[in-house]
């Protein structure tokens, strides 16, 4: 299926690579495509509970996920079982690519959590970019993860992410 229509129903394979591998791949519930911004909606894919300290991430979770073909980053809406909103999870990741019945997404280490209260903005896995060497490897690719980073955290810090979203 090719997904081209803000109103195509139907469900993708988000695939998400890093360093060249897949890292995870799940199939999501198609919720829109408008030709840049997909929409795609999956219960949390991790084995078991994933606990980061200032949240977790467990079965039951929802993730309304919001991917960009020209944009570094993806926006995870997260909710509980119950329909509660835990938070906001971004992948600074480079622009996403629709292959078929696939949704293709290369992760760059850099994340940002931003809780439901918006009390808590934190980056996430500066050590892992750094380590990864893109800023060596790709020094343009490197720059845009880092300006999207910076330009994620001013949203979330400046009253969140509903206009980005809307």
């Amino acid at each position: 299926m090719s997904a081209t229509s803000a109103d195509t129903p139907g469900s993708l394979d988000v695939v998400l690579v890093k360093a060249g591998r897949t890292k995870i791949s799940y199939s999501a519930e198609l919720l829109a495509d408008d030709g840049n911004r997909v929409i795609v909606r999956a219960p949390w894919a991790g084995d078991g509970v994933r606990d980061f300290g200032f949240v977790r991430f467990e079965k039951g979770d929802v993730f309304t996920e919001y991917y960009w073909r020209d944009r570094w980053y993806s926006v995870k809406e997260v909710r509980n079982a119950e329909g509660e909103r835990k938070g906001w999870y971004c992948d600074i990741t480079r622009p996403a690519t629709v292959l078929g019945d696939r949704l293709v997404v290369e992760d760059l280490d850099l994340d940002l959590w931003r809780s439901a209260d918006g009390t808590d903005v934190r980056r996430l896995d500066e050590d892992e970019f750094a380590e990864s060497g893109l800023a060596t490897t790709d020094p343009a690719a490197a720059a845009a993860a880092e300006k999207a980073l910076d330009d994620l955290e001013h949203l979330a810090r400046e009253g969140g992410f509903e206009e980005l979203l809307t």
